[in-house]
Order: structure tokens, then C-alpha cells, then sequence
């Protein structure tokens, strides 16, 4: 009986050693999205929209400041049906210049869409090449050492980058 507990304790202790023994990997999604010429492309492009769509809404935005500012100055001379439409003028302004800024960079807005439609497609290819590369050398887990703050050090022999870049075809 004795020994029949010890055989059944040595295998229990092995395999919790087994699962524990698992293998990691770390990627620096950094440095391969550098080496990836579509993305830098698509970077510059969404850039460029950025910043006309940005120049658009402060554009609008001066508006309802310059609007607001005449209010201020005309105010003394205004009857209070004129100041209500004038308000009401700001107020509209205002609205519309929070709609496009939505319009544009919220949070389904079409610098989201336009971003999902130039860059999705070669993020799902990294994602798809990570899991392969994991699959094949049986990692459980694969790390983002650009957006995991809390990784000290990793040893550049855990580092599968050029891996998946290779994978990718670059």
C-alpha cells in the first residue's frame, strides 16, 4: 500500500512539473511592424488624413470662437430675442464641430474605419504568423515586448521576431 502511494505521488508531482515547465516566447511587434513597407505606407497615408481632417474641425472651431467672441463684443447693444438667436448660433456651431470631431476620430469614426481597412489585414497576417510560430515550437504563451510594461529583461534567445518576420516573407 505504501508503495502504491509513492508510485501514485511521483506521478502526480512529475506531471505537475510537466505543466508547469511550460515555454514562452517574446515578439517586439515594434520592430517587425518597421520592417513591413506596407505599414509604414499606410502609416503616412492615415497620417496625412489625420491632419486635413484635424485642420477641418479646428477650422470649424475657430468659427464658433469667432462667433462667440463678436457675441461677447455686441452683447451691450443686443435685444434679448438677438441674444438668444445668437446663442443659439454658437450653440449649433459648437455642436457641429463636436459631431465631426465624432465623425472623424471617434470611436467608430472614419479614421478607426480607414486605419481597420489600410492596416487590419497586415496585423491579422502577424497575428496568424505569432500562432503558427507557437504552434510549431510549442510555446504557451508569446509576449509583446513593445506593449508589455512590465518585462524587465528577456533573453534575446526568447526573442521569435525575425522569426515571424521570415514566416511573413521579409
Amino acid at each position: 500500500m505504501k508503495r502504491m502511494f509513492i508510485a501514485c505521488l511521483m506521478v502526480f508531482v512529475s506531471s505537475a512539473i510537466g505543466a508547469f515547465a511550460q515555454k514562452y516566447a517574446l515578439i517586439d511587434m515594434d520592430y517587425i511592424l518597421k520592417q513591413i513597407p506596407q505599414y509604414e505606407m499606410a502609416n503616412e497615408q492615415l497620417d496625412q488624413i489625420s491632419s486635413r481632417w484635424q485642420k477641418e474641425v479646428e477650422t470649424l472651431a475657430k468659427e464658433a470662437e469667432t462667433m462667440y467672441k463678436q457675441y461677447q463684443a455686441d452683447m451691450v447693444f443686443l435685444t434679448a430675442e438677438q441674444k438668444t438667436q445668437r446663442e443659439e448660433a454658437i450653440l449649433a456651431k459648437e455642436k457641429e464641430v463636436q459631431d465631426l470631431r465624432n465623425k472623424y476620430f471617434g470611436p467608430e469614426g472614419e479614421l478607426y474605419q480607414k486605419r481597420n481597412a489600410l492596416v487590419g489585414h497586415i496585423q491579422d497576417d502577424i497575428y496568424n504568423a505569432v500562432k503558427e510560430v507557437a504552434e510549431k515550437n510549442n510555446y504557451a504563451m508569446v509576449i509583446d515586448r513593445a506593449s508589455a510594461e512590465s518585462v524587465i529583461f528577456a533573453s534575446p534567445k526568447i526573442d521569435i521576431s525575425k522569426e515571424v518576420l521570415s514566416k511573413l516573407g521579409y
